[in-house]
């Protein structure tokens, strides 16, 4: 097998700053804006010239927090509640042999500031910090395939679940400025419940907590309604 050597263009700025509660595909959570900050190499508008013309763009990246734990043949995907294994490459699963990944995101501007190249995106799925290795224009013609089997992630995931938030919580986020979407981007990555496959079987209230942007939220979730309890500055 022959080495190759990738070097990262840049990285993610992501809200998402663990790998709980980051939706399983890109664009189920709309509101999820990210940047990608391109590396010193590549921060010159003229490797994005004409990308503007697109609505939505490719990203290939790498499992960087998983990438040196190596891989394995079959996993158990999430999407069919962690209890039938597939091979790795009839899945989207992190622990690949060259653990890179990829996303079609909407492209929502180009930036320019103080210096630093960046593009705007939204619908993101990954993680604060991820290196980008390389961005290519989404073309619908030829990557929109409507007629494609999925096998056993043919539909969009739904788990209807409910999201409600305390007092404190409102509060929180009436009083902030910095995100107009905080409430609803919160409610569409409860409603993808991220909860670890085995404790969606679960009876009873079940306490949870996550980092989105620079905020510690905690919530709780009985049978299929969430309750977002707390939501504080990190």
């Amino acid at each position: 097998m022959s080495d190759y050597q990738i070097s990262a263009i840049g990285h993610i700025q992501s809200p998402y700053k663990q790998k709980f509660a980051i939706p399983r595909q890109p664009r189920l959570v709309p509101e999820a804006k990210a940047k990608l900050i391109f590396a010193k190499e590549f921060n010159r508008e003229e490797f994005v010239r004409g990308l503007d013309e697109f609505s939505h763009i490719w990203l290939l990246f790498r499992f960087h927090e998983t990438a040196d734990k190596g891989y394995s043949a079959m996993v158990r995907p999430p999407r069919l509640g962690g209890n039938e294994r597939k091979g790795v490459f009839a899945t989207r699963a992190t622990f690949r042999p060259n653990a890179i990944g990829m996303s079609a995101v909407k492209l929502e501007g180009i930036e320019y500031k103080n210096g630093q190249l960046a593009l705007l995106l939204a619908g993101i799925d990954l993680l604060d910090g991820t290196p980008i290795v390389d961005v290519k224009p989404y073309l619908p013609y030829s990557d929109a395939l409507p007629d494609a089997s999925a096998g056993f992630a043919d539909t969009r995931p739904e788990t209807h679940m409910s999201v409600e938030f305390s007092e404190q919580a409102l509060e929180f986020i009436n009083k902030q400025s910095h995100y107009p979407e905080l409430q609803a981007f919160i409610s569409n990555v409860l409603k993808q419940d991220p909860r670890p496959a085995y404790k969606k079987q679960k009876q009873g209230m079940q306490s949870y907590g996550m980092n989105l942007y620079e905020y510690n939220i905690t919530w709780q979730v009985t049978d299929s309604h969430h309750l977002v309890t707390h939501i504080e500055l990190s």
